[in-house]
Order: structure tokens, then sequence, then C-alpha cells
């Protein structure tokens, strides 16, 4: 079954987790963004549940006497949001599902696994159905470890690898196969372990163009072949050594792909912006609230020396989330200036989002953007959305629903940011995808024709098309993100024939192995300049 455009919230007690359920490059300086520096739109005034006002449907109650809070309860612990009519739906989930982790499946599913307390070793699907029939499944103790702030990978077979967690310095993978089905050990986590702090939790996780994994826990990252368990290089320490993992919260991005004809010659950087100095989450606790981190590291890890380039970020900021946007920019949201994630450790809200051009000369990459007036502080999160607007919700930095008497009062509301491109002064420029249809299916290395329309005259040369996958967002990172820049067979550029007034076509080759595009679902994407068509979902397989 096809699809549907739907965020899944889910949430226990006190934590909120947003994850946008198959809903939903710049290849020169040149911009036609209105500098306007965006848009807020509040979407809903309440998107809580539990216990809250909104029910489970047809008298449903949850009885879990493994429950450490609310052992009967009658209200939703997750809903699912349709995004075209702004309204939502209970869903239900039995087990704790605090700080897991996830990723889209091939078949258009989400999977999440491990949680807290009777949900650490569970792993729980939503399989979209198109009407309101379906809920949770739940498949009891199948982990071979408990799974709390671990990361989740698909790879290129359609499994997930499972890395790290409270305590777990090993990896596993879902579903289970003969030959794989144990927990493996990876040292490299318990040598990131900052003691008593950790500093290691939620490791960025990254498929590398070679199918190897890039691993960055704490201020350093290896190249992991997870086939043989073998760590295959060692990446410099990031300058500074800071840490930039939970609970010094940076957040990290795969830079946009392109020649994706290259296989394994294709170049990958990863981006890591934010954090907390080193001991922040000491001090934090003692009511010391140290200024984050003002850096980004960008590493190119494809190279056979790689080594770190540092750029100053016009603002500092830990609890960050970085969002890749269908131009191939990066959208840099939420936070604060000081502190560290957990409960009430976090200080000075970030209230202005930042755009950065990863094109730009060094100097002229980042952008600030008009702010919001709502702090987004520990489990706040933000998520692209079909229409190219960001879906901004969350922040509770309490362990109870603290509404008053508080510095950063729990948040339930759910907004939208609305990047420059989407400013109606540049409707005439923005293509409109005509064919394919949404939801059609394509394979590896083939040609793929896309026909879309554009109101205005526009200049066939500056036509880019992206295809980006869904990923799975908590704690300052999105699991599974990635964005491809699809080219023609010669790797330069996207081929663009006009068709009659205001209509197009292109031709462009699709990824050409599983390792640079794991099978399932992607959003894909007709740029112009930096200004994207509304996606449509496409299945590669």
């Amino acid at each position: 079954m096809a699809p549907t455009p739907t965020l899944i919230l889910a949430s226990l007690l006190h934590y909120l987790l947003i994850q946008l359920l198959l809903l939903p490059y710049q290849q020169n300086i040149l911009t036609l963004a209105a500098p306007g520096g965006g848009k807020w739109n509040l979407l809903l005034s309440d998107i809580d549940f539990g216990p809250s006002n909104i029910s489970l449907p047809n008298n449903q109650c949850r009885n879990n006497p493994n429950d450490l809070t609310l052992k009967v309860d009658c209200t939703a612990h997750s809903i699912e949001y349709d995004v075209a009519s702004n309204s939502i739906r209970p869903l239900n989930v039995f087990t704790d599902v605090w700080c897991s982790s996830g990723s889209a499946m091939p078949d258009g599913s989400l999977m999440q696994t491990g949680g807290f307390n009777d949900g650490d070793r569970n792993v729980r699907v939503y399989k979209p159905c198109g009407d309101s029939s379906y809920d949770w499944q739940e498949f009891d103790a199948v982990l071979r470890q408990k799974r709390w702030y671990a990361t989740n990978h698909i790879l290129p077979d359609g499994r997930q690898i499972i890395v790290g967690g409270r305590g777990q310095f090993s990896y596993e993978f879902y579903p289970k196969k003969a030959g794989t089905d144990q927990s493996y050990n990876l040292p490299f986590l318990s040598q990131t372990n900052d003691p008593r702090i950790e500093n290691n939790l939620y490791p960025f996780v990254f498929l590398n163009v070679d199918g190897n994994l890039f691993t960055f826990a704490n201020n350093r990252a290896i190249l992991f072949d997870y086939v043989n368990g073998v760590v295959v290089r060692n990446y410099p320490t990031i300058p500074g050594g800071d840490p930039r993992s939970y609970p010094s919260s940076g957040s990290a991005v795969l830079l946009p792909l392109r020649d994706l004809q290259g296989g394994a010659n294709v170049t990958a950087e990863v981006l890591v912006c934010g954090g907390a100095p080193k001991r922040s989450f000491t001090s934090a606790n003692n009511g010391k609230f140290v200024g984050a981190l003002n850096t980004c590291g960008r590493i190119r890890i494809t190279d056979p020396n790689p080594q770190w380039a540092m750029e100053t970020m016009p603002l500092a900021r830990v609890m960050g989330d970085m969002v890749l946007l269908p131009n191939g920019n990066v959208l840099i949201i939420n936070g604060a200036s000081s502190g560290t994630a957990g409960w009430d450790l976090g200080r000075n809200p970030v209230l202005t989002p930042l755009i950065y051009r990863p094109n730009n000369p060094i100097g002229m990459r980042f952008e600030a953007q008009n702010s919001t007036s709502i702090p987004r502080m520990y489990h706040s999160t933000a998520i692209l959305l079909q229409d190219g607007r960001i879906v901004v919700s969350g922040s509770n930095p309490h362990a109870y629903y603290n509404f008053t008497g508080v510095l950063f009062p729990i948040d339930l509301t759910m907004e939208t940011y609305s990047p420059d491109y989407l400013d109606p002064r540049l409707v005439r420029v923005r293509p409109k995808i005509i064919s394919p249809a949404s939801h059609s299916q394509i394979g590896y290395g083939q040609q793929l024709v896309i026909n879309f329309t554009a109101l205005g005259r526009i200049n066939r040369g500056f036509i880019t098309i992206t295809m980006v996958a869904p990923p799975f967002t908590t704690d300052s990172f999105s699991m599974n993100q990635r964005l491809l820049i699809l080219t023609n067979r010669t790797g330069i550029s996207a081929s663009v024939t006009p068709l009659g007034r205001s209509n197009y076509q292109v031709r462009v080759m699709t990824p050409g192995s599983h390792i640079l595009a794991p099978p399932g679902y992607y959003l894909l994407f007709v740029v112009y300049r930096e200004v994207p068509s509304q996606g449509i979902w496409i299945q590669i397989k």
C-alpha cells in the first residue's frame, strides 16, 4: 500500500518524538530566493498526549503493569498527523518509546526500536494504509540488547543497523536473519564514553559511498565495515576536542551526494555543528551553564587524507536540529546557547534559524533567518514536508509536565517554518512536476524522464533534480537523512528540453547502486536555482 502524507508523533509520559513518515542542490551560487528570512506559522496549539485531552479511540485504555508512572491510561501516546487537513488521529503504543530510534523501511512502513523500561528491547512497526484502520504493531523483546539512546540506519539490503545506546557498546541488525542475528561488540563506543557523562549517545551514523558506515561519537569518528566487524579508518579528532554527541548535543548531516554513476568514486562530506564544551554536563548539573559551541566541522570522508575544516556559526547552539532542504542547503534550527541536553540543563534559547549554503565560499555560507517566538529546547524536533515547509515542534525540558513556575514550560504547539524559496513572489519560477505520478517505482542506474511546468521563463542551465530520504528525527539528530542530486549520463547536469509554452522535460539517471540510495521511498524535487517544486514520492527498488 502506498504511504500516506502523515506525521507520526509518538510519546510516553514525558518524551516527544516526531517522525515524518513518507510525506513528505544548489549547483550555482546564483539564487532567486527572496531575502525575507522565511516565515513562521502556527499549525496546532496542542498536540500533546499523555495524560491529556486526546483520548484513545473507542474507549480504549492501556493497562500496563510494567509502566513506572501510568499503569492504566486512556490517553494517546502516539498520534498520526494529517498534513493536508491539519488534524490528528490517536494511535495506541503500548511500551515506553522514550529516547528510542528508528527509520523508514523499504516498503514505506516506519520501524521504531528500543526505548525505556519495558520498551527497551521492543520493535514497533507502523504501516500506513491510507485509512484509519491501522495502528502500531509491537514485537516484544526481539532485540538482543537494551537500546536506549541508540542510532539506526537503513542498509543497502533493506535491514536496519542499530548502533549503541546507554551502556551498550555494540550493534545489531533488524529484521533478524540467519548468521547475523546476534549483538556485536563495537569497542569504539566504549573508547568514546566519558565516565559519568557519556557524550557518545545517539552517535552520528551515515552510510558512506563505499558501503561502510561513517560513525561519529563524542569528538571523533571511524569508518566501520559492519559486514566484517572491522574499523577500516580512524578519522582525526575534531579540532578543539570538544564533544558533539548527547548530552553535549550538536547535530550532523551528510551533505548532498552527486555524480551518482561514479560508485565508490563519489565524494562524500559530513558537517557537524554545535555542541557543548568539555565538562558542560557536569557544570550544568551544578547550576553553571557553560556557553555552547559556535563551530562546525566539515570533513570529506572519502579523501585519502581527510581533515576537518572548521567554520564559525553566527550563533552558538546546543540541542539544535539540522535539516537538508530540497535545494541542498542546510537549515540549522532549535536549541539553546548554553547548557546541555537533559532535564532542566539548557538555558538561553536560540530563536533564530540559520541557512548553511555548502557550495558558497567559506565566510559566505551562513545566513540568519527570521526568528520564532517559541523556545525549542530539549526534545524539540524539525523535519521536512513534501511542500518544502519545515514542521517544528516539541520542547519538554522537564521530567514532568510543568507549565508554570519554570523557565521554559512544556510546549505543546506545532508550527511550520517556510524558507525564502516559498515566498509568493517566486511562484512564476517554481516548477510543478507533471509526471511521473507520485508513488511511482524506479530502478537503479536507469534513465528517469520528468515532465514539469514553470509559469515564467527559466534558464534551463539552472535546473537540478534532487531526491530526499525521509529521516527519523529525535534528540538533535535525523537518522537516515540523505539527499542525492541526479544528473545525466555524463554526471555533469540534468538534460532539459522545452516542450512548448511553460512545459519542459528533464532526463536524469537514477542512483547507480543500493549503497548510494538504499531501497525505499524518497521525495523527488525539481529545483530551479534554489526554488523547489512540491515533492512527489518515488520508490526505488
